[in-house]
């Protein structure tokens, strides 16, 4: 089925040196994402606790990626499968779904495989009114966010399986929110041909 232009489907894959256990409790602490994840995680707040596994819990986020605009959304956990899967439902500045799963990896039990599908639907007017023009620069600002992401997992790893506070402290602060992008010369640029483009299209109908 063809997506409209304001629709997104993300894959995403990060191979880790831990457990499902250990990854699937540090992505499952939304309340802790913007220590150890801050380049997107700006604020979360958890309105509803859910029960035991988590599931039913609602919670409240305002991140940012690459590019300077910001996102007030939420989730609610619809399905936990603990230390293998999480489901969750998006609602805000922008509609959809998104599945986390964790798998040891078949060749080394050592190493974790996660896999992030987020489906979704830009309701944020920049996003739904640009997504048209820019959607291949929206899907690199996910791309830079979900990096910054696998960087900080790795660095939180560290942290927790530090064997001493001396040790844990020279791990180094995961990656800062970003203050500045490029997004007004994009945005500039792709009005400029934009109106290129229509320019020539009526002078062709013209002549």
């Amino acid at each position: 089925m063809v997506m409209s232009a304001n629709e997104y489907h993300f894959v995403t894959q990060w191979r880790v040196e831990s457990t499902p256990e250990e990854v699937a409790e540090i992505l499952g602490d939304a309340a802790d994402l913007p220590r150890w994840w801050p380049s997107v995680y700006l604020e979360v707040k958890v309105l509803e606790p859910g029960d035991q596994s988590g599931i039913g819990r609602v919670v409240d986020l305002y991140t940012k990626g690459w590019l300077p605009y910001t996102l007030r959304w939420q989730f609610r956990v619809t399905s936990v499968d603990p230390h293998k899967r999480i489901e969750l439902e998006a609602q805000g500045d922008f509609v959809g779904r998104g599945i986390w799963t964790f798998e040891p990896d078949p060749n080394d039990s050592k190493w974790v495989n996660v896999t992030y599908d987020w489906k979704i639907r830009a309701e944020k007017p920049l996003l739904r009114t640009l997504s048209p023009l820019l959607k291949p620069i929206f899907g690199v600002n996910h791309q830079w966010a979900m990096a910054r992401g696998y960087e900080s997992l790795l660095l939180e790893i560290q942290r927790r399986r530090a064997p001493t506070p001396r040790e844990r402290s020279l791990v180094p602060a995961p990656p800062p929110p970003t203050t500045s992008s490029p997004l007004p010369m994009l945005i500039g640029g792709g009005a400029v041909f934009w109106i290129i483009y229509v320019v020539i299209r009526a002078l062709m109908r013209g002549g």
